[in-house]
């Protein structure tokens, strides 16, 4: 496979991540970033990468094999319909859009038009998650029961600085909580019901500090999350799965799926099951899979390229992407409603 030429659309921080990786990455090569701010420019052309104000114009001038969509949520649906139009395979960051309605524009506009669109929940690329995910679909489990998880962790005063990180949409919820639930959903399938709660007592911003969500999905099981950007926590996968090297890693669990037959811990990969009798009063046995270490987003990348050569189908596709945004979504109405409510897909 030959190295694909990636454009990047956006040099905010998580575009910049994005071009730092793909510049290492032995299966690609950026070719071009498109973000109209001066900063921005003087940002890429440092990295000796040509720099233009517009998409359009980006992709008219390097025609790249594929787009990595990172611009600010809003103007997600105005870049992918326009690198879309051009017949180029898409990475669109998490949320895929601002809501569904424009999420289920994107997918269609990609369908119709044959166009490859990836959304990017890297998490779905560790190895981690991919082992749980094999043992969940082995049976091993037994018939799905129960599933939590916990995303607690504080964010430093500095972080809402930026003035849209204290408004609706730029809180845990949709920032952090979504990955929780796209993980949910990758491992135990479809979330038809959501019950929330959202506070935000302790930093008293228009945007909630803390979640917490009650979850009924299709197969019958019941989940709870919890998400808080207050919290002094090792409790959340960024610490817990040390998968980037800028967060100290933390020796715990933080999800936990339960079964009939076994239950599962995350991301320790810890198996516990009667091996003799079964009942409470019997002992438990528990096994651990210790997988690779793997960067997610270098994996994504490779898992791209492939995408691009029509090797590989896309892990989180845009319907994918649409249904985890549906699900997010349904917590901010279920807590504005108080009831629960079915997500809206």
């Amino acid at each position: 496979m030959s190295k694909k030429r990636l454009a990047v659309a956006g040099a905010g921080a998580i575009g910049r991540m994005h071009v730092e990786r793909a510049r290492l990455h032995p299966d690609c090569e950026v070719v071009a970033v498109a973000d109209p701010s001066s900063e921005a420019r003087a940002w890429v052309e440092a990295q000796g990468v040509r720099w233009f104000a517009t998409v359009e114009a980006m992709l008219d001038a390097a025609q790249p094999d594929g787009v990595i969509v990172a611009t600010p949520n809003a103007t997600h649906l105005e870049a992918g319909r326009t690198c879309i139009a051009h017949g180029i395979t898409l990475l669109v960051e998490k949320p895929i859009t601002d809501c569904v309605v424009q999420a289920r524009e994107l997918v269609d506009a990609a369908r119709d038009a044959n166009v490859p669109l990836m959304v990017g929940h890297q998490r779905r690329h560790s190895p981690i998650l991919k082992r749980a995910r094999d043992i969940v679909r082995s049976g091993r489990l037994g018939q799905p029961v129960s599933a939590s998880a916990l995303a607690t962790f504080y964010k430093p005063a500095a972080y809402f600085d930026v003035d849209w990180r204290r408004k609706p949409g730029g809180g845990p919820v949709l920032i952090n909580l979504i990955h929780d639930i796209d993980m949910m959903r990758f491992l135990l399938g479809e979330i038809v019901e959501v019950q929330a709660l959202t506070s935000n007592k302790v930093r008293g911003f228009d945007v909630e500090d803390t979640a917490a969500v009650l979850l009924r999905f299709e197969n019958g099981a019941l989940g709870t999350l919890t998400v808080s950007d207050c919290a002094v926590s090792p409790w959340n996968w960024d610490l817990a799965a040390g998968e980037a090297a800028h967060y100290p890693r933390q020796n715990v669990n933080t999800h936990f799926l339960s079964g009939t037959d076994a239950s599962l811990s995350l991301p320790l990969l810890e198996i516990w099951d009667y091996r003799g009798g079964k009942g409470w009063h019997d002992p438990l046995t528990v096994e651990r899979t210790a997988p690779h270490f793997g960067d997610p987003y270098h994996e994504q990348l490779r898992h791209f390229a492939a995408v691009i050569d029509g090797k590989e189908a896309p892990l989180c596709s845009g319907d994918d992407g649409a249904r985890t945004l549906a699900v997010t979504l349904a917590v901010h109405r279920s807590a504005l409603e108080r009831h629960s409510v079915a997500p809206e897909y």
